[in-house]
């Protein structure tokens, strides 16, 4: 980690240097504030170290192997394809190393103070700052910032050992490839883990307690996506809950309860992917005027909590959990303080999601269903990558666009897409939606031909029954 400063007085400072965190103090400190950082383990967090990063150097791993299994479709010859586990978990490793050293060198070049420890509100304005049981210091800012994050939910009698039943921290970092796998919970940790997994040979079987996997998205796009996994060879019970594990010498009995029926599965290893819980204990809350809820911080529209110059951002907050939700709320915290006058609250609506499984999966904004339960009349356009010409050349013809429009204002109301390559392709979409777009902007917009991003526009002209290509 970068040095640490003597100083004990700052304007603000952060408590996490994960994408929220580190984020928020390089805008801090662009401002003009005196900053610094709490990070107690790697800057740049679990999303670099242990989460988004290194899982997208796994599965781009998982990708490579796969085309080099269809050489043939391509006209080249590749024979005996194998890989080697422990050079895969080294080049992810290698890549989330890279970017955290990043991360310091943005720090110094800021600079941005960078405390090793782990920080706890002691006061009014106060942090009291400890490393492996011994002080460190105690530091005071005008305003703190908590960006503290979460990690892997756990279940009452299933809890994960770290050997033979996995989080995604122990998935990420095997020292043998499981012949046979079972993943609880199929939101996009668990999707991508098993997507990873399956593609290098194992037997995976995905347990979902949601009637879908992919619960949270476009029902469309989620049935796309499971008769992919299922082509894979990939096992889904949905609508079934993991009663027990009873964990043997080297494997795992799973009991799992589906239409009133139980059946036992044995396999390798488990991996535990049923949600995240925010890092709310241990940081002081206690005394103050911080309220939490269901294991997040509470916080107005502007990232403040209840304890006046105390505010809090990310994963911490709640849902949606991702780093680039906590990189823009964290910046939109910091220029509120600092009055900046264009800042504006966080529309959730329009983050986009994406699920880098094979095939991808990404949105932004409302699912069909969504849409009709709010009360808006809808055109929805579709799009399928076969008739899509660079889909076809990429040898990616199995995909689907989708989007929704409110029928009397043209307004975007949701974008979701299925294969390859989309969560490139949606921030196309996110931009739109920032933008207002209405359907007819959409239409006179010249896409680049040949491209993925065609479709795009194709499914937009789907909804209004102007679509070229199908």
């Amino acid at each position: 980690m970068p040095g640490q400063s003597s100083d004990t007085k700052f304007d603000t400072i952060v408590v996490g240097g994960g994408p929220g965190g580190y984020v928020t103090a390089i805008r801090a400190a662009q401002l003009g504030m005196k900053t610094a950082v709490v990070e107690k383990a790697h800057l740049g967090g679990i999303c670099l170290n242990w989460g988004c990063i290194p899982t997208k150097a796994l599965l781009r791993t998982a990708e490579v192997y796969h085309l080099m299994e269809r050489a043939e479709e391509f006209g080249l010859s590749v024979k005996d394809i194998s890989f080697d586990l422990k050079k895969v978990v080294e080049r992810s490793r290698k890549v989330a190393g890279q970017l955290s050293g990043g991360v310091g060198f943005l720090m110094k070049k800021h600079k941005v103070t960078v405390i090793d420890g782990h920080a706890k509100l002691a006061g009014k304005g106060k942090l009291s700052v400890e490393k492996d049981g011994k002080k460190v210091g105690d530091f005071t800012a005008t305003n703190i910032i908590l960006a503290t994050g979460a990690r892997a939910r756990t279940l009452p009698g299933l809890e994960p050992d770290g050997k033979l039943i996995w989080t995604y921290r122990e998935a990420m970092v095997p020292d043998v490839m499981p012949k046979s796998l079972l993943v609880v919970g199929s939101g996009a940790i668990g999707i991508e883990f098993a997507s990873f997994y399956r593609t290098l040979g194992a037997d995976v079987t995905v347990v979902e307690v949601m009637d879908r996997v992919l619960p949270v998205e476009d029902a469309e796009i989620s049935d796309f996506a499971a008769k992919a996994f299922k082509k894979q060879g990939m096992k889904l019970m949905t609508s079934a809950t993991v009663k027990s594990l009873k964990p043997g010498k080297n494997n795992v009995t799973a009991t799992v309860e589906a239409g009133g029926k139980s059946t036992d599965i044995t396999v390798d290893r488990v991996i535990m992917a049923v949600g995240i819980t925010g890092n709310v204990e241990d940081i002081g809350l206690d005394k103050t005027k911080v309220k939490t809820d269901r294991g997040h911080v509470v916080i107005d529209e502007w990232g403040a909590t209840g304890e006046p110059g105390v505010y809090a951002i990310g994963d911490l907050t709640g849902p949606p959990w991702l780093a680039h939700k906590a990189s823009h709320e964290g910046i939109i915290c910091i220029e509120k303080i600092a009055g900046v006058n264009d800042v504006h609250p966080l529309d959730t609506s329009r983050i986009p999601g994406c699920t880098y499984c094979s095939p991808q999966v990404a949105s932004v904004g409302l699912t069909e269903a969504k849409a009709k339960e709010q009360g808006h009349e809808v055109k929805v356009g579709r799009f399928p990558f076969i008739g899509n010409g660079k889909a076809i050349a990429l040898g990616e013809p199995e995909g689907l666009v989708k989007t929704v429009f409110d029928a009397k204002t043209g307004e975007l109301l949701g974008a979701h897409m299925v294969g390859a390559e989309v969560t490139e392709l949606i921030q196309g979409y996110g931009i739109a939606k920032t933008l207002e777009t209405t359907e007819a902007e959409l239409m006179h917009t010249v896409f680049p031909h040949p491209t993925l991003s065609e479709m795009m526009h194709e499914s937009v002209l789907d909804a209004y029954g102007k679509v070229i290509h199908i």
